[in-house]
């Protein structure tokens, strides 16, 4: 054997020795397993606020896959790191969690530890619900072991080396879990911090709203807290005074977009977003106005009223004249991407997004006036059908297979240009984010997640 075979042994004997030593000393215990808990034992109005609970977590929205059962996992989360499957919380002893007992499922939730003392991966956002109280945790756990058992095994998650080692999760807490349940601020209100315990805790908002570092963890804190994100292909905009929605959010509107999924100064919800107000619609108006007041906190208050309506006399009246067919809209470029753009939003949008048709313009819509072309891309492919539970009326269908990518392309430049006064968005980004959602329905029609 040649001394370069040997010493890249002794090296590799070396990691092996050094991964083992590190598994050994970061291993978590396995907690023992129970006998299903009879679901007449927990009281109904336990379970009552374990509902709460989970609608204001939207726990269904991810641990529900394509089966279409409820709770029993399976669905595909793409991550930089690979694709990481939800697992099965229903009660079922074997594929779900019939056999965890509430000590289990609370380590889970606060430090991301499975009932056999194996790492979970924070695409599940326990770094988020460390901060949700025992009383909220016990509701939670009461109401999923209530819910029908699914006997369905969810997908194995087999991340590639080296994120498939779990034990290095065991770093990733280190540098990123902030321990704790919230704690109330005792100068600020009570809706405030009931708002600020969903926002930081139970609604995991900055699991979307914030851009991930390297290590896919987001930041709590600081600049970057909040600042915009991404989830499934589209773009969470940023909930700090960042935004770039040409009417300054204020709390009555964020109420309605939370809770109708539509405001007139702001547009619709869709994408990702959709059902997590279609869950909210179901919830206390009076957690939607904490959540509201909170958001409003991290955007750094409203505006005086007076500059506010004038802000919105003047947006309106900017978004009203470039509405198509209207009598003062700007004519059409001569440029000739431009102009097939226009003619490509005559013959697929000006039927209902015209002047004197729907009640809020394109040129109010943040999706047109923000950095990112991903929204205005995904909700031109795919459409918004239904539309929210709030506002069912306003849905919109798919153009995927009525428009071709250069066409895309045009339409894009010529809605950024005619209802915005913001800079063109980079025609490579652009051609990113056409080829990104194209993949995306492509890989849904040949049955993937």
């Amino acid at each position: 054997m040649s001394l370069k075979s040997i010493a890249l042994t002794l090296v590799g004997a070396a990691l092996v020795g050094a991964a083992g030593a590190y598994a050994f000393a970061t291993r978590h215990g396995e907690i023992a397993a129970i006998t299903p808990p009879d679901p007449a034992s927990f009281d109904s109005a336990l379970v009552e606020q374990g509902a709460i609970v989970a609608g204001l977590g939207n726990c269904h929205v991810c641990h529900t896959g394509a089966s279409g059962a409820e709770y029993a996992g399976g669905l595909a989360l793409p991550t930089p790191f690979g694709t990481i499957y939800t697992s099965n919380i229903t009660p079922d002893p074997v594929a779900g969690i019939g056999g965890w007992s509430l000590e289990a499922f609370v380590r889970a939730m606060r430090e991301g530890i499975s009932r056999d003392g194996s790492h979970l991966y924070p695409a599940f956002p326990y770094d988020y619900y460390a901060k949700v109280t025992d009383a909220d945790l016990e509701a939670l756990y009461a109401y999923l072991m209530t819910r029908p058992a699914v006997a369905t095994a969810a997908p194995e998650t087999a991340l590639p080396f080296p994120f498939g080692f779990r034990p290095l999760m065991e770093g990733w807490n280190i540098l990123h879990l902030e321990k704790g349940i919230f704690e109330p601020d005792p100068a600020q209100s009570e809706t405030w911090n009931r708002g600020a315990y969903i926002v930081e805790g139970l609604g995991h908002c900055g699991a979307c709203h914030t851009p991930r570092n390297a290590m896919g963890a987001a930041p709590k804190s600081g600049p970057d807290a909040y600042a915009g994100g991404y989830a499934e292909g589209w773009y969470a905009p940023p909930l700090t005074a960042a935004t770039t929605a040409p009417i300054p959010w204020t709390e009555i509107a964020l109420v309605n977009y939370l809770i109708d999924g539509w405001d007139a100064d702001h547009g619709i919800v869709a994408g990702p977003m959709k059902p997590v107000v279609n869950d909210l619609y179901e919830q206390s108006e009076d957690d939607v106005f904490a959540i509201a007041a909170y958001i409003m906190h991290l955007k750094g208050g409203e505006k005086p009223e007076a500059e506010q309506d004038a802000i919105v006399a003047e947006a309106r009246a900017r978004a009203d004249k470039a509405e198509w067919g209207h009598p003062e809209a700007p004519p059409v470029p001569d440029d000739p991407q431009m102009a097939e753009g226009a003619r490509i939003f005559e013959a697929q949008c000006a039927t209902c997004h015209k002047a004197g048709g729907l009640p809020s313009p394109l040129g109010l819509g943040t999706s047109i006036w923000s950095d990112e072309p991903a929204n205005l891309v995904r909700i031109t492919f795919e459409g918004n059908t239904p539309g929210p539970l709030g506002s069912l009326d306003r849905a919109m269908p798919g153009r995927a297979n009525q428009i071709s990518d250069a066409e895309m392309a045009a339409l894009a430049a010529f809605m950024r240009a005619r209802y915005t006064e913001r800079p063109a968005w980079p025609a490579d980004l652009v051609a990113r984010r056409i080829a990104e959602a194209r993949a995306d329905l492509a890989h849904r029609a040949a049955g993937g997640h």
